[in-house]
């Protein structure tokens, strides 16, 4: 069986370093995007089984991101993991109202975000 591949969206070259490696390791084809705008190009080109979205990058927000993945039938129906080191109470409820299926804060520690994947490639 070919290996799930995940999108991980996100500025800091540190985070993407540290969540595709710990994603290759859990046995996952990991690509990478590191603005909004990038990361919708990625998403159609490469139609991954799953999206790791930061809120805040360069060239729009993850938010701006969901939306427009949201609205397109070819990225629509993509699993999408929120991620944020913002300390923000209601951000959880901002991205599911926007189409993101499971949100993790930072510093994002890999067992939960394989067991996270795992749970919405099943």
């Amino acid at each position: 069986m070919a290996a799930l591949t995940v999108l991980v969206a996100d500025d800091d070259p540190v985070t993407l370093q540290v969540l595709g490696t710990g994603l290759r390791h859990a046995g996952y084809k990991v690509v990478i995007a590191m603005d909004a705008m990038q990361t919708v190009m990625v998403a159609h080109r490469t139609k991954p089984d799953a999206i790791v979205l930061d809120v805040m990058m360069p060239g729009g927000t993850g938010f701006d991101v969901l939306k427009k993945l949201k609205v397109s039938s070819e990225t629509q129906l993509i699993p999408v993991i929120a991620i944020s080191g913002l300390p923000d109470p209601g951000l959880e409820e901002k991205v599911k109202d926007l189409g993101a299926d499971y949100f993790l804060p930072k510093p994002i520690h890999i067992p939960d975000l394989t067991q996270a994947l795992d749970k919405l490639l099943a």
